[in-house]
């Protein structure tokens, strides 16, 4: 299956890299099926970072063989179990069973203050649910171990103008 990462830069060689802020799904390398919103993170990327061009790194992955030998989350709803996952990946405070990939939709910038909302206790879990799905959220895929990341091979590298 064809993934795309969004960055400042080509990355050929994908690492594992601490963050100083909380993701959405812990510390990993993150990726999606849509080239549109790798670009679109590119371009936040340039702008958050001021340097740089908005670049999609494009990756062939071997899903089949990550499901024959990886620890796989996939939240296939935005649901509450995947609510919590996020919440508390953002706090930094997550502590149960570690995964190779977690798969699932990304609390991206349109999305992120009713996230915060739920997180500072203004909403409760059914309204921020119910808010989430009336919005088309893209997938995301998080690779947290060099096992998952083994399985990745870089193709190319295309610059946004």
């Amino acid at each position: 299956m064809l993934l795309f990462h969004g960055s400042n830069q080509e990355v050929a060689a994908p690492q594992l890299i601490d963050q100083t802020r909380g993701l959405d799904f812990g510390v990993g390398f993150y990726l999606t099926t849509s080239e549109k919103q790798a670009k679109r993170f590119a371009e936040i990327i340039v702008n958050r970072r001021k340097k740089g061009l908005a670049t999609v790194s494009i990756y062939e992955f071997d899903m089949a063989q990550a499901e024959r030998s990886l620890n796989i989350c996939r939240f296939t709803e935005t649901n509450g179990e995947w609510l919590e996952f996020v919440k508390n990946n953002r706090l930094k405070q997550y502590c149960g069973v570690k995964y190779d990939i977690v798969i699932g939709a990304v609390a991206n910038d349109d999305v992120l203050p009713t996230i915060i909302l739920y997180i500072n206790g203004q909403l409760d879990a059914d309204l921020t649910i119910g808010a989430l799905k009336t919005r088309k959220l893209v997938d995301q895929v998080c690779l947290k171990s060099e096992k998952a990341i083994s399985l990745l091979k870089f193709r190319r590298a295309e610059v946004s103008l």
